[in-house]
This record gives structure tokens, C-alpha cells and sequence, in this order.
């Protein structure tokens, strides 16, 4: 390209300005009164002579003109150009940078390029190849992760019925090695186990993981401070990994494992595509032969494949993997009941009754379930099994409720008569109505729990009531208390004394923890 000559002391001032300076080529332009498409000219010819700043500062005009302005064509090269596609690769390495390699190459070729041509010349090489792969990552520093768009219809053998399951892809940045692996669900269990053994595929774990920002994984987007799923963070913090979501609307930032989604997709769906499977397990053994073949099939503009590259860059820097795999664990955060118990999975666990109130974490294995008050363990259960809805040790309870600890019907209505004998009576007609004891007993505490914030006369009366309109609920005692309906007399009460609305409920609604909230929002 034949550029308008323009003053020596101008040039010396536009690259100074780039190169001294920082500036961008439009600032420049502005600046030295030329056009940006000058600048760009100038720049990549000092690049190419091999001009950096300050020696031209200290270059003749004859000296730089020369330089700038003969005939790239008849510019003598190197005798031996660096190799370039060694220069990627090397870039990969831990530490390793232009500068290094330029400094490696001049000791072989002294009269070769000066750093600012070395860097011009690499630049105009990488443009040939494909975005994905001339971005720059450390050897095991980085893995990405994403679901692939596309799905596999998996068949039914017995109904005939067509479910669609789901690929997780994961790819290495220096080395592009993928792992891929068929799931019936994106569901977290899947996604977190689907980590577990990526990890275990490579041999080690990276650095960094960079997913995309899915509900899955990402409970905030941020780029500053994302929220992660607590499941996510606890599986990073046991293979001292770091999560690092892909920024949003940044395309770059996920190239990598776009790069391999669609790679999956076209080699390995699409050779399937006429594969009839009936179980995800039968569709990943064929995937599993498919992937093999994309690790090892040759790049087309470098040197060697993914499976190469892996041995020789990423898989010796990848830190160890830690002596047992991460167990599946779930976080919930809770606040204790009034009863001193927290809910999970509609089973109930109980911790020390000086919390009651308080908001506690709890964390779910497939065997056990342990509550943690900031970050202080304070209870460990087992996992309540099918027909268990409670699990309470005694030593949890207040002094006064664990001569109780032996829970039952029976001695819950002990516990109620203590407050009166109208009290134990709707107790006893409750628990006779409910399929199961254990549906009864939350309610019968609450109505006992009444006589801390009433005198045990009123509780008393105000379940002689209930009793007389079959309300057999601790929502219709309370609201006969704060009615005061308990001190009216029977004969001046009709029906419509104590209206249907819907604090009257069944016993049945407790069957399923009915009432928690209402005794928490009346703790005093």
C-alpha cells in the first residue's frame, strides 16, 4: 500500500505516540493531523522494518525513511523465519511469553527480527487461523463447560415413548481435549456429577472452571461477584478449583467451548444421527468411541491433534485430583420452628431449642443431614428414610419437654392435660382422627405452646369451643383466642360464631407441616 510520504519529525511523532504513549491510531490521527488509515500505514511498517521506540528517536530522517518507505517486496528476511506454529504452541506453556521466545530466537539468529517485527510477523501468521484457537490459554489453567444445544432422543422399549437427553461438553483451553458426557436431565445432580468425572477423565483438575451462566450453576450473574449455586461451590472448594463464569455478552469469553459444542455436535451427534438408542447408558458408549476419534483426528492448521497437545501441554499441568470423589451434597437455608426442628424435603431435623428462630444452613447428603448455624455445626441426623417424618434427640429439647422425648399420642396428651382437661380431651380427638400420630403432634404442640402467651384457663376454654364445633386445628384454637370467643358463653354461640374461612383447617392439612409459618410469625 503507497502511503502520502509525510514529514520525518511527523512520523517520529505518530510513533511516539503509539508506542511511547498508548494511544489508539483515531486518537493519533486527530492529534498529528493525518488519516487513522496513515497511522495504521506507518505503524505496521515500523513493525515490519523491525522499529521500536526510542531508538527511532535517535534515527537520522534519511536512516527512517529508507526503512519505511522501500519496497517491502525486495526486503531481504531472515535466513531462517522463527517457526511459527512452535511459537503458538510454546505460548501455551505456564509463564512463557513473546518476549521469551523473541529473546530464545535472537540467540539463534542474531541478525533476526528486532521484538517489535518478531511480534508483527506472529500477529499476521495466527490471523490465518481460526478465533478459537489463537486465543491464548495456559496449559491447565482453564476448563469449559456448557451444556450442548442440541439434544438425543432416547426410545422406550416398553412404551415406545421419545424422552431427549442432554450432552455436557467440557474443553480445555491450551489443548482443546473434550470430554463429553449424555445426561436424562440438566438437573444439578447431573451437572455436578458430570465435573466429577470430566475431572477424573483428564487426570487432574484445572485451575479455573468457566461456565456459562446458567441456572444450573449460576444462582446471580455478576461479573464482579456471581452468586453460585451452594452445590457448585462446595464441589470447587473439594477439588480447589475456581468457578469463574463466562461475562455476559461476551462472546469470546465461551469461544472455547462454543468452539467444542459445535464440534460434538457435527461429528459426533450427527455421525449418530441414525442410531436408535433405548438407554442413555447405550447412547454414551457410543459416544464415547465418537469422541475418541475427534480427540485424535489432526488439526487442519496446526501441527499434531487435541489428544497431542493434551499430553504435552495440559495433562502435566493439571494438579492432582483429590483421594475421593465429591459426594453429591445439598445446602438449603432454613429457620428453626418454634418446635426447635428444620424442615428438608418435608422431613423434619432438630437442633439445640435456644436456636428456635434463627436461620440455620443445612446440608443434605444421601445419608445424612447436618445443620450449620453460622457456620458452626449443630446438629447431625440421619437421613429421615420413606415413612419417617421426624427425627429429634432429646438432648435438643428444652428441660421441660424431655420427659416427652418418648414421643406418642399418649404422652402428648399427658403433656396436654397439664394445661386442662378440655386441652388433653381435643388432643385425644385429634390424634384419633388422623391417620398417622405423627400428623397430630406438631398441632397439639402448638396449642400447648398457646399457654405461654395465654393463661392455661383460656387455652382451656378456647379447646372446649373447638371441641363443641369439631375444629380440630391449631389455627382454629388460636383464632377463638384472639377472638376471645373462649370467654362467650356456649349459649350465646352459633355455628356462625366460628365461621369457615382459612385458618380452619383439618387435621389432614398437617399431615403435610401445615400451620410452620404461622407459629413462627407468633414467637415472643
Amino acid at each position: 500500500m503507497t502511503t502520502r510520504r509525510i514529514s520525518v519529525r511527523k512520523i517520529k511523532e505518530v510513533l511516539k505516540l503509539k508506542w511511547h504513549d498508548g494511544l489508539s491510531n483515531r486518537k493519533i490521527a486527530t492529534s498529528c493531523n493525518v488519516s487513522p488509515s496513515t497511522v495504521s500505514d506507518l505503524v505496521q511498517r515500523a513493525a515490519h522494518a523491525g522499529l521500536s521506540w526510542p531508538s527511532v528517536q535517535e534515527m537520522t530522517d534519511r536512516a527512517l525513511e529508507e526503512l519505511l518507505y522501500v519496497d517491502v517486496s525486495v526486503r531481504k528476511p531472515p535466513d531462517a523465519m522463527p517457526n511459527w506454529q512452535a511459537v503458538h504452541k510454546e505460548l501455551s506453556r505456564p509463564k512463557v511469553t513473546l518476549k521469551l521466545l523473541w529473546r530464545e530466537y535472537k540467540e539463534i539468529q542474531p541478525d533476526g527480527f528486532q521484538y517489535t517485527q518478531f511480534c508483527y510477523h506472529y500477529r499476521q501468521w495466527a490471523k490465518h487461523l481460526d478465533v478459537v484457537m489463537r486465543q491464548h490459554h495456559k496449559a491447565g489453567e482453564k476448563l469449559f463447560v456448557d451444556w450442548a444445544g442440541q439434544t438425543v432422543p432416547i426410545h422406550n422399549p416398553i412404551t415406545g415413548e421419545i424422552s431427549e437427553a442432554y450432552l455436557f461438553v467440557a474443553a480445555l483451553g491450551a489443548s482443546n481435549y473434550a470430554f463429553v458426557r449424555l445426561y436424562p436431565s440438566m438437573e444439578l445432580r447431573n451437572w455436578i456429577q458430570a465435573h466429577c468425572l470430566a475431572f477424573e477423565f483428564f487426570g487432574g483438575t484445572p485451575v479455573i472452571v468457566v461456565p456459562d451462566n446458567l441456572k444450573t450453576g449460576i444462582t446471580k450473574p455478576n461479573y464482579y461477584d456471581p452468586d453460585l449455586n451452594p452445590t457448585y461451590a462446595d464441589m470447587a472448594r473439594h477439588y480447589d478449583v475456581i468457578v469463574l463464569p463466562a461475562r455476559v455478552r461476551k462472546p469470546n469469553d465461551k469461544a472455547k467451548v462454543e468452539s467444542a459444542v459445535l464440534h460434538v455436535e457435527r461429528r459426533i451427534l450427527a455421525a449418530l444421527r441414525d442410531y436408535t438408542f433405548f438407554s442413555v447408558d447405550e447412547a454414551n458408549d457410543a459416544i464415547a468411541e465418537k469422541l475418541q476419534e475427534v480427540n485424535n483426528e489432526p488439526f487442519q492448521k496446526l501441527d499434531g491433534s487435541r489428544t497431542t497437545w493434551f499430553l504435552e501441554l495440559d495433562k502435566p499441568a493439571l494438579s492432582s485430583l483429590p483421594e475421593k470423589r465429591y459426594e453429591f451434597r445439598q445446602w438449603k437455608k432454613a429457620t428453626v420452628h418454634m418446635d426447635y426442628h428444620v424442615e428438608f424435603e418435608k422431613r423434619f431435623y432438630s437442633v439445640p431449642y435456644k436456636l428456635v428462630g434463627k436461620s440455620v444452613e443445612v446440608l443434605a447428603t444421601q445419608t445424612m443431614v447436618e445443620i450449620f448455624y453460622q457456620g458452626i455445626p449443630v446438629a447431625a441426623h440421619k437421613r429421615c428414610g420413606k415413612f419417617e417424618r421426624f427425627s429429634t434427640k432429646s438432648e435438643h429439647m428444652p428441660p421441660s419437654h424431655q420427659k416427652y422425648a418418648s414421643r406418642s399420642p399418649e404422652t402428648m396428651e399427658a403433656w396436654a392435660g397439664q394445661i386442662g382437661e378440655h386441652v388433653q380431651e381435643w388432643a385425644h380427638n385429634l390424634f384419633e382422627r388422623c391417620r398417622h400420630p405423627e400428623q397430630g403432634y406438631r398441632a397439639v404442640l402448638g396449642v400447648i405452646r398457646l399457654s405461654n402467651k395465654y393463661t392455661s384457663e383460656r387455652v382451656n376454654n378456647a379447646c372446649k369451643r373447638a371441641i363443641i364445633y369439631g375444629a380440630y386445628s391449631y389455627r382454629s384454637v388460636k383464632s377463638i383466642l384472639e377472638k376471645g370467643l373462649d370467654s362467650v358463653s356456649p349459649d350465646h354461640l352459633t355455628q356462625t360464631a366460628l365461621p369457615e374461612h382459612e385458618n380452619v383447617r383439618g387435621a389432614e392439612y398437617y399431615a403435610v407441616g401445615g400451620g410452620e409459618s404461622e407459629w413462627a410469625s407468633n414467637r415472643h
